[in-house]
């Protein structure tokens, strides 16, 4: 018997400040099949980023967003910050319209339910914060939720069984739950943003390369053919195929359908 089939979509970027664009997704999203031709069941989960909102509340509060190397640091105030913003207003507003759309969606973070463990980021030459790298999800509660009609909004914070939360990126928060879930479900991985997919050309959206192996990518990065902000979600993408993801989609998230169907986007094999 095939495995139920299960799509694990994280949209991000700058469409998350876009209310006109994100409505345009959500009802992609809430719309995606439920079953195959032959009967398989598809689930969904989705996993968000925190847009422009914890930046611009930082600066209204007076605490200066501090990034290194696009990745930010995150002290005790910006931890509060990017928990109201991504854990409370963001996640709810779209849980909100979701259920507008007649997807039955619940919002949680990674320290509800024990869903995402993890551990606080040790590096030699930069102190993160309060930022964590993941180190387990909870497969069996991601299980109830899916099959019980239940739409998992996630967002991109965890914890580390200390009482303290995380913040976590949103791209590998994605990949975690897709490598992880893979033991359960056929799953494909699908990052979703502004962008037509991965361009060959930066200035120019007919540029998409639709298809990437690992040689390839390898070959293309080596070359500065792959523009610095994609570099880490391409990582991603192809650790979570190397650990068992069927499909890794980059593409336009106002082109749901057609990346899943394999007819837009980029699509990442092995």
């Amino acid at each position: 018997m095939n495995k139920p089939l299960l799509h694990i979509i994280k949209v991000g970027g700058h469409l998350i400040d876009d209310q006109q664009r994100l409505a345009v997704f959500l009802n992609l999203f809430a719309t995606l099949p439920s079953v195959t031709n032959t009967g398989t069941p598809i689930y969904k989960l989705l996993v968000h980023g925190g847009g422009k909102m914890a930046t611009q509340l930082s600066e209204q509060l007076g605490v200066s967003a501090q990034m290194v190397e696009g990745r930010r640091i995150t002290d005790s105030e910006t931890l509060k910050i990017v928990t109201m913003v991504y854990g409370g207003y963001l996640n709810k507003q779209l849980v909100v319209q979701l259920q507008q759309l007649g997807c039955n969606a619940l919002g949680l973070t990674g320290a509800d339910g024990n869903s995402v463990l993890a551990h606080k980021r040790v590096n030699a030459s930069i102190d993160y914060g309060w930022v964590g790298d993941i180190d387990q999800v909870n497969n069996s509660l991601f299980k109830t939720m899916i099959e019980a009609g239940i739409t998992p909004v996630v967002a991109p914070l965890t914890h580390d069984h200390k009482g303290h939360l995380l913040n976590t990126n949103a791209d590998t928060l994605a990949q975690e739950l897709a490598v992880s879930l893979s033991s359960l479900y056929t799953t494909s991985l699908l990052f979703t943003f502004e962008k037509e997919g991965v361009l060959a050309e930066l200035s120019q959206e007919d540029s998409v390369l639709s298809n990437i192996k690992p040689e390839e990518y390898h070959n293309l990065k080596a070359a500065g053919k792959i523009f610095a902000g994609m570099v880490p979600k391409l990582d991603n993408a192809f650790k979570a195929l190397e650990a068992g993801v069927n499909k890794v989609v980059i593409g336009k998230a106002e082109k749901l359908h057609e990346l899943i169907q394999g007819i837009a986007g980029t699509t990442l094999t092995k």
